[in-house]
């Protein structure tokens, strides 16, 4: 754990990319396998499970540092972080506990077999063995919350160099359901077995924004055009008479979409398909609300099933016949994606997204526009030359998005940001006019700068009316521009809707509270864009 605890306060004291390359390659190369093996789970995002819930963890923290529960609340609201502030206010133990990253890891899971009491005596007992720093990482890994300001890519990069191994080939490696509990070290990253996961999805090609048009790209006959369908971003797999459907977040999602089983009816073996999982009817896509009403179910009820169908719009073919198909240029890939599509019969769950025909990028821009139309959030942009590769890459994929809807609202609570901008107000409520009174309607908590955040946090200090716990309300006198990217209707707000990705683009310090808009105006939205 000291080895692990040193490289977490290298990766959490700078923002340099080098330096965090650096410090995580030279751990990779020094440390025992096993641990090797759980960094790079924790940094993919294979945390384990919380075993302890945070409001025990108060009580035995503000207990064996002999404070009162109020104080450590208080502390908490100022620090933002739980496991934090419990290694700060816990007395020395004067422990140095040199046993390893994994031993602490199977102390944290062994947690949930035993009772309140065995728990509470485990953890203090950890605590008493751990220094300040070790102490830290191990209460971020009882809590389930355990992050560091390391990207995956970060992670694999430095991998790359510690091993010897190309990144593209380490990101495929690392994808699937795989835990430290069913793989080793060599099994995972030096001598993988390509046959032992047959679920195992492809690293996702992400497109970056691109936010002033086309022009500068070059001649647009290089570049092939689809709309960006407003779904969930998916890849379906087709193995040895089994089929597996991952999210963009390394999500398997086969259970909750059963549609999809059909697919080893119609699909070869050895076919891996990218795109973007719909709701679907009558051969056009459904709102996303539909879809939503499926996102986090386990199981989906008949009822549910008939009213939201799904369907892949897919887009690119990663896999045929069992070969990689990533370095092959989009236009190879695309013309096998459009043969294999053109032979499926109608009622197989696969459509396939039509590319646009266009000769000018005013042409392409004029379908661009009609994009809500059709349920798309805009168009995506890729080189016709270009190979499938992982991650963000900038270049060959672009994302041309639709403006997003506005609306005008004010500000009538805030709540303090957590890690470093704990001690800012940057989570705020807002509220539109229904007649002469304001009704909350959606939260948002990105869009300023930090320049403006320590602006409107002095002055919700000095302007709070009540307080409910973190959440302050504040007087109605700020007005915010909010930009989304949809508006659906939600019987559980009390306003009757929802939006989808809002965030704050403009404070409006020029217009006056009597001149946001209204609830009318976002049901009009409503009825145009619902």
């Amino acid at each position: 754990m000291n080895r692990f605890a040193t490289l977490f306060t290298a990766l959490d004291q700078t923002t340099k990319t080098n330096a965090k390359v650096a410090a995580l390659s030279a751990y990779f190369a020094d440390a025992p396998e096993e641990d090797r093996l759980w960094t790079i789970a924790l940094l993919s995002g294979r945390r384990p499970k919380r075993t302890v819930n945070s409001t025990l963890l108060r009580d035995w923290a503000a207990a064996k540092a002999g404070l009162p529960l109020w104080l450590l609340e208080e502390a908490y609201s100022v620090a933002g972080d739980l496991a934090e502030t419990i290694a700060l206010i816990l007395p020395d133990g004067g422990g140095s506990s040199d046993k390893s990253l994994t031993h602490w890891i199977g102390v944290v899971k062994g947690l949930g077999a035993l009772d309140e009491m065995q728990r509470r005596a485990a953890v203090l007992e950890a605590w008493d063995s751990l220094g300040p720093t070790e102490r830290f990482v191990f209460n971020k890994l009882i809590t389930g919350g355990f992050r560091v300001g390391v990207s995956q890519k970060l992670m694999t990069r430095a991998l790359s160099q510690a091993t010897g191994i190309d990144e593209p080939d380490l990101a495929h490696r690392l994808m699937g359901k795989w835990t430290p509990d069913t793989v080793t070290y060599q099994s995972l990253i030096l001598d993988p077995d390509p046959t032992a996961d047959l679920s195992r999805p492809y690293p996702f090609y992400l497109a970056y924004q691109l936010d002033d048009g086309p022009a500068d790209l070059g001649e647009p006959a290089d570049w092939a055009a689809e709309h960006k369908w407003d779904g969930i971003r998916g890849q379906l797999i087709v193995r040895e008479g089994q089929h597996f459907l991952w999210s963009r977040g390394e999500e398997l999602m086969t259970d909750r979409f059963p549609e999809f089983a059909q697919a080893i009816d119609f699909v070869p073996a050895g076919t891996v398909l990218d795109g973007e999982v719909l709701a679907w009817a009558d051969e056009a896509p459904l709102p996303f609300n539909a879809l939503q009403k499926r996102i986090g179910r386990k199981t989906v009820p008949k009822k549910l099933l008939a009213e939201a169908p799904v369907v892949l719009r897919a887009y690119d073919l990663l896999e045929w016949e069992g070969a990689d198909l990533r370095d092959r240029p989009f236009a190879d890939r695309r013309a096998l994606l459009e043969t294999l599509v053109a032979d499926l019969p109608p009622t197989a769950p696969i459509r396939l997204s039509p590319l646009l025909e266009f000769d000018t990028w005013d042409g392409l821009a004029a379908q661009r526009e009609g994009s809500r139309d059709i349920g798309a959030e805009g168009v995506m942009l890729k080189r016709r030359t270009s190979p499938y590769l992982s991650g963000r890459k900038k270049g060959d994929w672009w994302k041309w998005k639709v403006d997003p809807l506005v609306i005008d609202a004010v500000m009538i609570y805030a709540q303090a940001g957590h890690g470093r901008r704990a001690n800012l107000y940057t989570d705020f409520t807002f509220a539109v006019w229904q007649g002469n009174d304001l009704v909350p309607f959606t939260k948002a908590y990105s869009g300023l700068t930090d320049a403006e955040f320590r602006k409107i946090t002095a002055w919700v200090r000095k302007n709070t009316l009540q307080r409910f716990g973190p959440v302050r309300s504040v007087t109605p006198e700020h007005v915010f521009e909010i930009a989304f990217e949809g508006i659906q209707e939600s019987p559980r707000h009390k306003s009757g809707v929802a939006l989808r990705f809002p965030r704050m683009s403009r404070w409006r310090q020029d217009k006056p509270v009597a001149e946001a808009n209204t609830l009318d105006d976002l049901k009009k939205m409503l009825a145009i864009y619902g």
